[in-house]
């Protein structure tokens, strides 16, 4: 039998790695039962039992002792009285005899069934340590090595871990080149506790890759003197975070920016240039709506609060502006703020002789011209 060299295994993995015997004795006993139930029967009320102070694998059968003229009888769990008072006068009806039964037939398949266990078990514990060491950075920023790129795959080095971070093509800021050697930036994702797999999700395209970047470059942010309300994202293109300060005497757009761009420039570096418009929050829906369109300036605001739609309404040279290419800047205005968004050049609202009824204003807001982008971006 394998007991000796099972026993020994448990312990040097106790010793080496620290990793308790019983994390594997009740895996072991488990897998080992069903392996001689599938050798023997599956039918057999039977279990194997471990015994690591003696090196011993013991194997027992139980059968309940029934009526001499029951029917159906299960031979494998059932034995009739007369048969059980041969083995013991004093056994009677209801009686659980427990047999041990000879384990050298076993062997092999014992042998292999452990080995089975004992490195499916290892890679679990090796993957709970290893999720137990990247825990405390899940949704943060590490730097982190690229090993290789396999067909727009990107694997990296998670540091002080065994697992490897999975960078995929939808995860990566279009049109940016990483190659094998490369040293990135990317943000750890919240780890699901069915993957199995041994690989950690990391992202650059997710708006938290943006917020999380910020959080490195701006100390307010952290002590939290500003706050970032909402963040919208188009990887690559454009971001939309709206802020807001805590204290009085923190501006949080220019606590964002920094002297001449000292604290944001770092952020654009990792993007890209990727355009990022910062935001003042405001509790006031209607400069947070007008607001929300920047780098263009909003001249007034109609909003349906029932529905949360609005129009906004810009003047005739901003327009193009206002909606972006391809309807990107309010597409991620309505994203930031959570509420449907249509843009009207000014000129376009005076020509009109009755309103659209999903446009009837239950308020007006006159905004200020509101242009918080960062960037000199004027869009065609």
């Amino acid at each position: 039998m394998i007991s000796k060299e099972l026993f020994a295994a448990l312990e040097a993995m106790e010793t080496e790695k620290g990793v308790d015997k019983e994390f594997f004795i009740k895996s072991l006993e488990a897998a080992l039962t069903a392996a001689y139930k599938k050798e023997h029967g599956e039918g057999m009320n039977a279990e194997v039992v471990l015994v690591p102070e003696k090196n011993q694998i013991k194997i027992y059968s139980y059968k309940t002792v029934v009526e001499d003229d029951k029917e159906d009888l299960d031979f494998d769990k059932e034995l009739i009285l007369e048969d059980a008072q041969r083995i013991k006068k004093s056994y009677k009806v209801g009686d659980v005899i427990k047999e041990e039964e000879d384990t050298k037939s076993f062997g092999r398949v014992a042998a292999l069934t452990a080995l089975s266990v004992i490195k499916q078990k290892m890679k679990d514990y090796d993957r709970q340590v290893a999720t137990s060491e990247i825990s405390a950075r899940e949704e943060q920023i590490i730097s982190a090595l690229v090993r290789r790129v396999d067909r727009g795959v990107v694997y990296v080095e998670i540091p002080d871990s065994s697992l490897e971070g999975i960078l995929t093509e939808k995860s990566q800021i279009p049109g940016e080149q990483i190659r094998g050697g490369d040293r990135i930036k990317v943000y750890v994702q919240k780890m699901r506790d069915d993957d199995k797999r041994g690989e950690i999700g990391v992202s650059r395209s997710v708006p938290n890759f943006v917020k999380a970047l910020f959080m490195l470059e701006v100390p307010e942010l952290t002590s939290g003197e500003v706050v970032i309300k909402a963040i919208a994202r188009e990887a690559g293109y454009r971001t939309k975070i709206a802020v807001a300060s805590t204290v009085d005497n923190v501006d949080p757009v220019g606590a964002m920016v920094g002297n001449r761009g000292s604290r944001i420039n770092p952020v654009l570096a990792e993007l890209n240039n990727e355009k990022i418009d910062i935001i003042p929050w405001s509790e006031d829906i209607y400069e947070f709506l007008a607001a929300s369109i920047s780098p263009a300036s909003a001249l007034r605001v109609e909003a349906n609060s029932s529905d949360k739609s609005c129009r906004i309404i810009v003047p005739d040279e901003k327009l193009s502006l206002a909606i972006g290419k391809q309807g990107q800047n309010v597409r991620l205005a309505s994203r930031l703020t959570g509420w449907k968004i249509d843009v009207k050049s000014v000129s376009k609202v005076d020509g009109e002789t009755q309103k659209p009824q999903e446009f009837v204003a239950t308020n007006t807001h006159n905004s200020e011209n509101i242009d918080s982008s960062i960037l000199e971006d004027i869009e065609d």
